[in-house]
């Protein structure tokens, strides 16, 4: 009888979770070169390649997004500087996407943030390079008619955590180790 309950239990959880696919996505980018400035950094966008979303009710349990890695765009540059900086994000100095052509974030929990314009903290973990961090960021999210929308603040963190380090014969002096991240999706 008490193994009978429980895999009702186990069951039942599963019928009341519900999973949204992400619709439409934008993941914006930004790096800073010596000082944390608007005039020294370069920004540029990363595609989602998926995501999905778990629910509970109206609320978020779990859920995973995939970035394309090869797709990292820099849009603050034109011609050849772009096509110069989008190929050396891409090698060994950075983000190495041929060995590595996704990263992952997985979401473990969302709660309650103090933050009257982002009233909920995502935590989970980023995946990128081989290498799994917890990174978690403050977020707006609504529900409406079925289509969930989430839209993260703009939030760091060390690509040195992840083994994005670029060698240059200063020792990553003029590349600052913040990266800035900001997040928005549509999933239904």
């Amino acid at each position: 009888m008490k193994k009978f309950f429980l895999t009702f239990v186990f069951i039942g959880s599963l019928i009341s979770a519900q999973t949204k696919n992400v619709t439409t996505s934008d993941v914006h980018w930004w790096g800073y070169k010596v000082a944390k400035t608007e005039a020294s950094s370069h920004d540029g966008s990363v595609k989602m390649k998926s995501g999905n979303i778990v629910m509970k009710g109206n609320k978020i349990v779990g859920g995973t997004f995939v970035l394309d890695m090869t797709s990292i765009n820099a849009e603050d540059l034109t011609g050849e500087y772009q096509q110069k900086l989008n190929g050396h994000l891409k090698t060994g100095d950075f983000f190495e996407v041929e060995k590595f052509p996704l990263a992952t974030y997985t979401i473990t929990s969302v709660v309650k943030n103090n933050d009257k314009m982002y009233p909920y903290l995502v935590k989970g973990n980023l995946t990128a390079k081989g290498v799994t961090k917890a990174v978690n960021f403050p977020a707006v999210i609504g529900i409406n008619k079925g289509l969930l929308t989430l839209k993260s603040s703009k939030f760091s963190f060390n690509r040195q955590d992840f083994g994005i380090a670029y060698q240059s014969t200063m020792k990553d002096v003029f590349v600052k180790d913040d990266i800035d991240l900001q997040v928005s999706f549509q999933a239904k």
